[in-house]
């Protein structure tokens, strides 16, 4: 027997109804509100919807267009107060670089890619630019040598570039289920956009460092515009004025690195006179330079597989390194977790970049310091209540004694590692299109055996981002 088209019209409308009943279900089940809610989402397509933070969304009109190349906002009155009072010390006769592209000097804008630096540029390269040739010690006076690689042996400082990107859960909750630490570097327009996935990197007792506010190449900037490109980007992380860190997290973090490595003497000087040091790597997976063409995807396995070849050679028995590697994308973050074993297994520390940079004085404020690594021994991970009333704490320490021995031959000041070895491998950095932070592999023969302690939350360039 034939239905009729009414019923069949019926039937397809009830079962439409009934799919939208069930959407609306999961969507009223999802909780946009929190870290918490934003973190158990397991759809990469859910996590990657927008969707409004009121906190952020109420600040947006003290903020540049997210995404666009930052310029200090005309009613701005503490960022043109604070670029005033520093301006006098930024170097002039270092001018804004121009990148050769298809054969025409033209502006590099914060969307193009890297192009070789002019055949017109000084061999001696003057401005100590890195994309030039790799310098990362200042010819200019009183500037501090970027920190590129750390000084404790066997040990890789971990992190990651170019977040927080949106579709992350699945590779934070691999790290957390490690309990692995690293440091994350945020850019400030991502934040905007995903505040509660900047809001997880703090739970889950990682580190938060400082990027840029829309990533561009930062020579290629004015530097007023570079000054707010920094400024509005700890801004992300202060959400309201510069002083907004303070307020929120009650600390000022001290610490940055330049999308692409791009940065000279000019920019280290504005950067410098913002209490940012300058972090930059000593290897470069390219996993963010991926084009199919001149880098491919294989091109990144034999980087990491070259790297930890290095490490398994004892290249970092007496000092360890920084590997530059990505949040950026599925790819990238897809690499991290299937090299990290290997990682493990060739490091014996595999820590946040702060922590292996053993700094105990993290913050320009005087009255909060880090425990030198002697001193760290904690058991069970404890908060910090920063600022009254507010639901922002800071994760003082993670798990407990570690196994294994370190040696501080020249440093007076340390923070705590957290155990890990790991082997992946990459040649030295050539490319200014990638961040990373690498590591070393064993003890050397004059080791002095101690306790180690899992202290890796406590590192130099912690920032709380968001008022939750």
């Amino acid at each position: 027997m034939q239905l009729p088209v009414l019923f069949h019209v019926r039937l397809l409308s009830t079962l439409i109804c009934l799919q939208l009943l069930l959407l609306a279900g999961n969507a009223a089940a999802i909780d946009r509100t929190s870290e918490q809610g934003e973190a158990a989402i397991t759809d990469p397509d859910q996590e990657c919807t927008p969707y409004d933070y009121a906190p952020v969304t109420n600040q947006m009109n003290s903020f540049p267009e997210v995404w666009e190349a930052a310029k200090i906002l005309s009613d701005d009155s503490a960022a043109l107060a604070k670029w005033n009072s520093i301006s006098a010390n930024i170097p002039t006769n270092i001018p804004q670089k121009v990148f050769s592209h298809s054969g025409l000097n033209v502006q590099c804008s914060h969307f193009q890619q890297t192009q070789p630096p002019p055949s017109s540029y000084s061999p001696s390269d003057p401005d100590c630019w890195w994309t030039y040739g790799q310098c990362t010690t200042p010819k200019l006076a009183d500037l501090p040598p970027d920190i590129t690689a750390s000084p404790e042996p066997s040990t890789l400082g971990y992190g990651f570039d170019d977040g927080p990107n949106c579709s992350h859960n699945a590779f934070y909750d691999f790290l957390q289920s490690q309990n692995q630490k690293a440091t994350f570097y945020f850019i400030g327009s991502n934040v905007a956009d995903f505040p509660l996935e900047a809001q997880r990197a703090l739970t889950d007792g990682r580190t938060n460092s400082a990027d840029t506010w829309s990533h561009p190449y930062m020579t290629t900037f004015a530097s007023e515009d570079a000054f707010a490109e920094l400024w509005y980007c700890d801004l992300l992380r202060t959400i309201e004025k510069m002083q907004m860190i303070k307020l929120v997290v009650g600390v000022t973090p001290t610490c940055w690195r330049p999308p692409y490595g791009d940065v000279d003497d000019r920019i280290r000087a504005i950067a410098n006179a913002l209490g940012l040091q300058t972090i930059m790597w000593e290897y470069d997976t390219a996993d963010a330079s991926v084009d199919g063409k001149t880098i491919t995807d294989q091109t990144v396995v034999d980087n990491y597989n070259s790297f930890i070849q290095t490490a398994e050679g004892g290249a970092f028995n007496s000092t360890g390194t920084i590997l530059l590697t990505h949040e950026l994308n599925n790819f990238t973050m897809s690499e991290a977790v299937s090299f990290y074993p290997q990682l493990k297994s060739v490091f014996q520390y595999l820590v946040p970049v702060g922590v292996s940079l053993n700094k105990t004085q993290p913050y320009l404020e005087t009255n909060y310091s880090l425990p030198t690594f002697e001193q760290c021994e904690f058991s069970t991970i404890q908060f910090l209540e920063l600022v009254p009333g507010q639901n922002i704490k800071l994760f003082l320490d993670i798990s407990g004694p570690l196994t294994g021995s370190r040696v501080s031959p020249n440093n007076t000041s340390t923070t705590t590692l957290q155990s890990s070895t790991s082997s992946a491998s990459v040649s030295p950095s050539t490319s200014a299109e990638t961040s990373s932070e690498s590591g070393a592999s064993t003890n050397s023969a004059n080791s002095v055996a101690r306790p180690v302690y899992d202290c890796a939350l406590l590192t130099a360039c912690l920032v709380v981002f968001f008022i939750s």
